[in-house]
């Protein structure tokens, strides 16, 4: 499951789950600012940026009895 950081790790600039942030392949997050000064490629990996997919909620928050308890099974 993609972790939403709730942060850019360059500005510190608050992300909530329905910003636009840029992520890595290692879910390194930056707000559209910062991605744009860094060209769109992670400073700690050299990988492509792209659009992080926005969420509407934590997948924890009103969350289907069936999908918690799958999500407890894999967080054990």
């Amino acid at each position: 499951m993609l972790k939403m950081k709730q942060s850019c790790e360059r500005c510190s600039a608050p992300l909530r789950l329905i910003d636009q942030a840029y992520i890595c392949s290692f879910e390194c997050t930056f707000c559209p600012a910062c991605s744009e000064r860094l060209e769109k490629t992670c400073p700690n990996c050299q990988g492509e940026l792209v659009l992080r997919p926005p969420r509407k909620s934590s997948p924890t928050e009103a969350a289907s009895p069936r999908f918690k308890a799958k999500l407890e099974k894999i967080l054990g």
